[in-house]
């Protein structure tokens, strides 16, 4: 889903390889779990400021897609 994205990476030598916002070390996890909790984006990028909002925004649309292309 997310190969290749200048926003999500994954590499072996970044958090054993766990999906991260690019050039952070920020685990997209990581923003799946604020919201889980009530947070809101706002509360997470003062969190992690390394990650922009376009970051975050890119990560949710695609998640979206993902979901609705399995659904259909």
């Amino acid at each position: 889903m997310f190969r290749d994205s200048k926003f999500i990476s994954r590499s072996t030598d970044v958090m054993g390889g766990t999906a991260v916002f690019t050039n952070t070390r920020v685990p997209v996890q990581t923003l799946l779990d604020y919201l889980k909790a009530g947070e809101s984006i706002d509360d997470f990028l003062d969190g992690f400021p390394t990650v922009t909002r376009e970051q975050v925004i890119y990560f949710l649309e695609e998640l979206g897609r993902s979901l609705l292309s399995v659904a259909a």
